[in-house]
């Protein structure tokens, strides 16, 4: 491995960290409730479907990952 690999790891590494953290304190409470998102529950059965959250993950993370690939 060379030096650019191991900063990546402890970059991301540190995101988990801080997303850990902000998913601990209560911040992303709204995080899986967004409108788009289906939730159908029935008598005996829920049914839960994020739609909308995946979306924002995957919009999120694309750009993260464009932002490093560029800076290395």
């Amino acid at each position: 491995m060379n030096k650019a690999t191991g900063l990546v790891i402890v970059i991301a590494g540190c995101c988990l960290i801080v997303f850990g953290l902000l998913v601990y304190s209560g911040v992303l409470s709204w995080f899986g409730r967004l409108p788009g998102d289906i939730r159908y529950e029935g008598e005996n059965t829920r049914v839960y479907f994020p739609l909308a959250s995946m979306l924002l993950i995957s919009i999120v993370l694309s750009l993260l990952f464009y932002v490093v690939r560029r800076l290395l």
